[in-house]
């Protein structure tokens, strides 16, 4: 099974998902770390609408301006169009494989797409 994460090694989650995912036998893995290579609004959207979630549930808060950017109450396009330039403002880690696509926090959210 095929599997990227979009992954920040400084990251305690983003890390304890990516052990996971590598303990797993038969994953071919693909990291990204999303903070050099950061994915572009189109393929964040597509992202969040295959983990069922908004934008906005996929948008870090904490350790951010967020908040004083108002972007928890953007339109969908605004918020993408943020990460996208700012990927400080992507949370972590995402998973996607063929079965689908997980915000993994917590980190055994992972398991549903294995």
């Amino acid at each position: 099974m095929k599997a990227t994460i979009w992954h920040n090694p400084a990251c305690g989650t983003s890390r304890k998902t990516l052990a996971i995912l590598q303990d797993t036998p038969g994953v071919d893995l693909t990291v990204i770390e999303y903070l050099k290579m950061p994915p572009t609004a189109q393929k964040l959207a597509q992202l969040y609408r295959d983990a069922g979630i908004t934008p906005q549930q996929g948008l870090r808060t904490r350790g951010t301006d967020a908040l004083k950017r108002k972007l928890p109450v953007a339109d969908d396009a605004t918020v993408l169009a943020a990460m996208a330039e700012e990927p400080t403002l992507i949370e972590r880690p995402l998973v996607e494989t063929d079965k689908g696509v997980r915000l993994c926090r917590p980190q055994d959210t992972v398991h549903e797409i294995l």
